[in-house]
């Protein structure tokens, strides 16, 4: 790689652990212009490899930098110790005084702050509208890492060629974020200018919201797709929520339908009709796009329906459909007489799978699946659901040999 071309190549360190410590600091910068441009959210990107593949990579990819940089900071503090004969403390206290030096232990803390809010065990005690808030927070780290590293001229100035690599890399993960994050959705909502148009309650704790904006016809959604929805007035400007689409793009209006699940998606039942809606998106690569035949198995659980629901409504009408619609209740299948009505009109076979996990039912294991679907080896199979469903769902059918391929899966969020 020409990061490791780069260092070995420069001038060493003071010492052997200040050259180590400057290797792993190198790799923190190259990981953190990979997490740039994965959190750019760019549509083709996007569009080949599915916002919940980027998502995975870059929670795994921001747990490798947080340790990284904690290894580098460990290190620089160790060489500096050895090289000036003093204590770790009165070492960190020093370098502390050093503008390059407090810049990068500033980032550090916040990336530290990051990765503990994000541990699993951390996360699900939090409300999604505080973690995104916190998680914001990586776009200051970014910063200060980018100012830290040129005013630390022993990496990004050293020659006239690492200069350039370095300046290129940081420039367009910079400029793809600010692309994509930013001038995208300005000039889409500018040009689409977004309005709620109805808000319906679909049941007693789930709700449809409907948008509608000029130009519709030209904004690229398809079923399957979801995008972040800001309701100006509803919520902070820094709060924003991932739905899908719960139905198919018409060019005429957008749909979502969400459960009240926390403050903003409970909130949605009072948006003004004639309110302004942000939209950032759409996001996702589960869609039609992917299929590889022409028969299709859609598996929803809970809420997970609002994609499928979509995908089933723009179906070919020669489409070969089944449709595995697991609920607890035949009370929480939402848009499900929609289900029933758009089954019945694309001749697709219904399964509503209703029954409380761990009541014995459990038709998501190998044997479950063969008897609900005898050809699914041979079908495309879209997943969408909660969590655990999903994942009992991918486990029975990589025992059952579909191949990956055909295998197209959603999970909620983007945590």
């Amino acid at each position: 790689m020409i990061v490791e071309w780069l260092f070995f190549t420069g001038s060493p360190g003071k010492n052997e652990t200040l050259g180590v410590a400057k290797y792993f600091g190198v790799h923190a910068s190259l990981l953190m212009v990979f997490q740039l441009l994965l959190v750019a959210r760019l549509p083709w990107l996007d569009r080949r490899i599915g916002m919940d593949r980027l998502t995975v990579w870059h929670r795994w990819l921001g747990f490798t930098l947080l340790w990284t940089l904690l290894t580098h900071a460990f290190l620089v503090v160790l060489g500096y110790a050895r090289l000036d004969d003093a204590s770790l403390g009165s070492t960190f206290l020093a370098l502390g005084g050093v503008p390059a030096s407090l810049l990068g232990m500033v980032a550090a803390a916040v990336v530290v702050l990051i990765g503990a809010v994000s541990v699993r065990a951390v996360r699900s005690r939090l409300r999604y509208e505080t973690w995104h808030g916190l998680h914001l927070l990586l776009y200051v780290a970014l910063g200060l890492a980018f100012v830290h590293q040129l005013l630390e001229t022993t990496t990004f100035t050293a020659t006239a060629f690492a200069t350039g690599y370095w300046w290129v890399l940081w420039l367009l993960s910079f400029g793809s974020l600010l692309g994509g994050r930013v001038a995208l959705p300005v000039w889409r909502n500018a040009r689409h200018r977004f309005r709620v148009s109805a808000v319906v309650p679909e049941s007693d704790d789930a709700v449809s919201v409907y948008i509608t904006g000029r130009h519709l016809e030209r904004l690229p959604a398809r079923a399957g797709q979801f995008f972040v929805w800001r309701f100006p007035g509803h919520q902070p400007w820094w709060s924003a929520n991932p739905f899908s689409l719960s139905a198919a793009p018409d060019g005429r209006s957008l749909r979502l339908t969400a459960k009240a699940v926390g403050d903003a998606s409970a909130g949605l039942r009072r948006l003004p009709v004639g309110g302004r809606a942000v939209l950032e998106g759409p996001y996702g690569a589960f869609t039609s796009l992917h299929r590889t035949g022409r028969g299709m198995v859609l598996i929803a659980g809970g809420m997970g329906i609002t994609p499928v629901r979509a995908l089933l409504e723009e179906a070919a009408t020669d489409t070969d459909l089944i449709v595995l619609y697991r609920v607890r209740s035949e009370r929480e299948a939402v848009l499900g007489e929609e289900v029933r009505a758009l089954s019945a009109e694309r001749g697709a076979r219904l399964r509503l799978l209703v029954g409380r996990t761990g009541s014995g039912m459990r038709p998501f294991e190998p044997d479950g699946l063969r008897a609900l679907v005898p050809d699914i080896v041979e079908r495309d199979v879209y997943v969408c659901g909660p969590p655990a469903m999903t994942s009992a769902v991918l486990a029975g059918l990589r025992a059952l040999g579909v191949p990956r391929r055909q295998v197209h899966a959603e999970r909620f969020g983007l945590a």
